[in-house]
């Protein structure tokens, strides 16, 4: 019993009862948890695959730090008969491999049987805002990714999207867990919403599995397990209906984003992995960004895999593919069909100073110029499309999101306006002409009062900017 409460409590890998694993990649470094046996165990090489546990993390967390593939089903696709629950609505069986044709095969045998696999094009989407929470290069990340789909056929050209805004507003019921922490960063407050679901619906089905033995057998329990287990001992859960509401919405948004051929790319793990013993373990802010990522997949439902992508700072890196519900052998296929490709990438970007120097991001600004000569000459149409494409070469540069945004607002575009200078500002907190744009799209929207704050916050950046004192004029006596 002691290793499942680890299995839903605890992503170090620490045990002071047992020992901790050791992480063959970086010795002196946590493994992960606490799956992190297994992991560990198929990174020495000791085995070629291993069975793992994962509900909230405890499978893609420990393969991310030990630079391994691991894998998480899609949620009930793999029986969990004769597993002590955890959670039932979280609980699933994956597994970890270092080579990709492993996976694929425990995948063959543990998943049902379906019909032939049809052959599709792959849709693949970019997170940016997710990866913005990474301490690894988002830049190298995604020019890795895109040039494997170059190199790779049936796939679409590099989608990029911002995750958070989407899960926004397709999931209604999580607004009310948003309030709660509306002193977060934007992008982090959604996914620390969503992780708070997480924890509360574990927290109320463990409670219903196991409060008896655990009020009976008054277990040992290392620290950071034992707080977990009385908090939800002594939970009310009062508004577990909503819990359910919002996992069933996220199923339902993510089948409409992903649907049978989309393939979403997030980071695995926000931040590399502590060292042993770290001073009172691991920090909260440690905790909640790398559960903010797992609790995608697994209030989703969705079939996620952690596939190792080199070394950082001489830490394992690793990215993870998300695909929809049910559709896990073609997710499986996926990492068949692109994890050579992808490994051949890393040691050319890697190897790269700064990914700006490369062919990729100089094409980006020659078009970013295309674009700007399009926009004088009042070819504005024309100019949107040079935008797009160095945006698709470059996802997170925000001078392309807001000079498209520049674009748009002269063909009267303003909701598509507002959305590039969202991105434009995710990417770049000080970019001015982003926030009169902004500004003066939410002005015609007739939201009067965001647009109040967008001039008010370009005047803090750049206090002598006449376009945002005269538009901070105009609004305090359309607003007064």
């Amino acid at each position: 019993m002691n290793s499942l409460l680890g299995m839903q409590y605890v992503i170090s890998g620490e045990n002071k009862f047992y020992g901790t694993p050791t992480n063959p990649q970086m010795p002196s470094s946590i493994p992960g948890g606490s799956s992190s046996g297994s992991a560990v165990a198929v990174a020495a090489r000791l085995v070629d695959f291993a069975i793992g546990t994962d509900t909230t993390g405890c499978v893609r967390i420990p393969a991310a730090f030990c630079g391994i593939l691991g894998f998480r089903p899609s949620h009930g696709v793999i029986s969990t008969i004769g597993v002590l629950p955890n959670a039932q609505s979280l609980d699933t069986v994956g597994w970890f491999a270092r080579d990709p044709s492993v996976l694929h095969r425990v995948g063959l045998v543990l998943l049902p049987l379906t019909s032939v696999e049809l052959k599709r094009t792959r849709r693949i989407i970019f997170a940016d805002d997710l990866f913005q929470l990474s301490k690894a290069p988002s830049q190298k990340t995604a020019y890795i990714i895109g040039k494997a789909i170059e190199n790779l056929s049936g796939y679409q050209s590099l989608q990029h999207m911002n995750l958070c805004q989407y899960i926004a507003s397709n999931v209604p019921s999580l607004k009310g867990f948003h309030e709660k922490l509306t002193q977060q960063q934007n992008g982090l407050s959604i996914l620390k919403a969503l992780t708070s679901v997480m924890f509360s619906l574990q927290g109320y089905e463990f409670k219903t599995n196991h409060e008896e033995w655990v009020k009976s057998v008054k277990p040992r329990l290392g620290r950071g397990v034992s707080e977990r287990v009385n908090a939800a001992m002594n939970a009310t859960h009062d508004n577990i209906k909503t819990l359910y509401k919002v996992r069933t919405e996220m199923r339902g948004a993510f089948q409409h984003l992903l649907k049978d051929d989309g393939i979403l790319v997030i980071p695995t793990v926000a931040d590399y992995p502590l060292k042993l013993n770290t001073e009172k373990g691991f920090s909260s802010e440690f905790h909640d960004r790398a559960f903010a990522l797992s609790s995608i997949a697994s209030i989703s439902g969705c079939c996620q895999v952690a596939i190792p992508l080199g070394c950082h700072n001489d830490c394992c890196a690793s990215i993870s593919l998300i695909s929809a519900h049910g559709v896990d052998k073609f997710l499986l296929n996926t990492v068949l069909d692109m994890y050579s490709t992808l490994q051949e990438q890393v040691s050319v970007a890697y190897a790269l100073p700064l990914l700006d120097t490369n062919g990729s991001m100089e094409t980006s600004e020659l078009l970013k110029e295309k674009g700007n000569t399009a926009f004088k000459g009042r070819l504005w149409n024309k100019a949107v499309d040079y935008y797009t494409e160095a945006i698709n070469l470059n996802g997170t540069n925000a001078t392309y999101y807001s000079n498209r945004a520049a674009a748009y607002l002269e063909l009267g575009c303003f909701q598509e306006a507002e959305e590039d200078c969202n991105m434009a500002i995710l990417h770049d907190k000080k970019n001015v002409k982003a926030y009169l744009r902004r500004g003066t799209a939410r002005e015609v929207l007739l939201c009067y009062k965001e647009a109040l704050k967008d001039f008010q916050h370009a005047l803090v950046l750049e206090p002598q900017n006449k376009t945002a004192s005269l538009a901070e004029k105009r609004l305090r006596k359309s607003t007064s």
